[in-house]
């Protein structure tokens, strides 16, 4: 595992990897507007509440599409 800013310690709670996800996506000029945690999973504390990413546009898909093939060897 490749360590990053954000760090290689898998988050603890879903807020947690709300974070982790913002920064890491941050460190590569990605801004997902709308991620958050899914108001309905989430509103009771549930530790496998699920994350909801949004929603984005043709540019930001492709900056995603392009960070992960950086991040897998295939540039």
């Amino acid at each position: 595992m490749v360590e990053t800013r954000t760090g290689d310690r898998p988050a603890r709670t879903v807020q947690e990897a709300v974070e982790q996800l913002r920064a890491a996506l941050g460190e590569v000029g990605i801004v997902l507007p709308s991620l958050r945690i899914d108001p309905v999973s989430g509103a009771h504390g549930d530790p496998y509440a699920l994350i909801d990413l949004g929603r984005c546009n043709l540019g930001v898909a492709s900056r995603i599409a392009a960070a992960l093939r950086r991040a897998g060897g295939e540039a």
